[in-house]
Parts: structure tokens; sequence; C-alpha cells
């Protein structure tokens, strides 16, 4: 069973943006099956946590880059999440370097901001570019 399915609530209609989310929850998905097995292997979590790093920060910019084309105006209170989230992961990653085991932790905060960051704040954007036709 996967732990988070992609499923057709998560799409937000804007297809490099949901192509990059559904690598996000692939991620998630591979984090939880590396924990799941009897014999942990830190190094795959530690991998798992840096390309979760640095492929957020990537996602991010590119959602970034089309607030400030299309004009969103809650670019600032958007992006203020953005580096939430990615200081947070920082944390876990730091945490986990250091020889603690945040896994789980790391699960939990993955699937809560994948959820409710793209079903609510994710798809308030998408709403505010089909209204003011910025969406073609």
């Amino acid at each position: 069973m996967v732990f988070m399915p992609w499923t057709s609530e998560l799409e937000i209609g804007i297809a490099e943006i949901d192509e990059q989310h559904q690598w996000l929850v692939d991620l998630t998905n591979q984090l939880h099956t590396t924990m799941s097995q009897s014999e942990q292997d830190p190094e795959r979590i530690g991998d798992i946590l840096e390309q979760l790093i640095d492929y957020t920060m990537n996602h991010f910019i590119v959602e970034e880059e089309l607030f400030i084309r299309l004009g969103y105006p809650e670019t600032e209170g958007h992006k203020k999440q953005h580096d939430v989230f990615c200081k947070r992961v920082m944390g876990l990653l730091e945490r986990h370097d250091s020889g603690e085991t945040v896994g789980a932790e790391a699960l939990e905060l993955l699937k809560n901001w994948l959820i409710n960051h793209i079903t609510k704040v994710d798809k308030a954007y998408v709403e505010f570019f089909r209204e003011n036709n910025a969406l073609h």
C-alpha cells in the first residue's frame, strides 16, 4: 500500500507544478518505504532528505517566479511559508546528520505540508490566476 497516493485533489491544473508536486509525493513515499524496512538505512534516509531539500528549493523558485511574472498579491506570504518549510527540512537534515532519528518526523511534516499547502495555499494562487486571466 502506498503511504501517500497521488490523487486528483492534489492537482492544481498547472502541468509543470503538478509534475513537481507529484515528484515530491513520490519522494515522500520513498522515505516511507525506506523507513518501513526492518534494517533502516540512515545513509539512504539522509540522501532522501538532501534530495527533498534540493528539489523543494528548485520547486519553490519556479512557483515564486510564476507569482512575480503574473503579479500574485500574496507572493510575500506564500514565500514566507516556503522559507519556514525549508528551514524545518534543513533542521531535520542537520539533526539526522548528527545521529538523531528524524524519519518519522520528516514523513509527518511532508505529508501535512503537501496535503495542506497544495490543497489550500497553492490552489488559492491558481484561482487568482484564473480570475485574472493569467493562465492560458
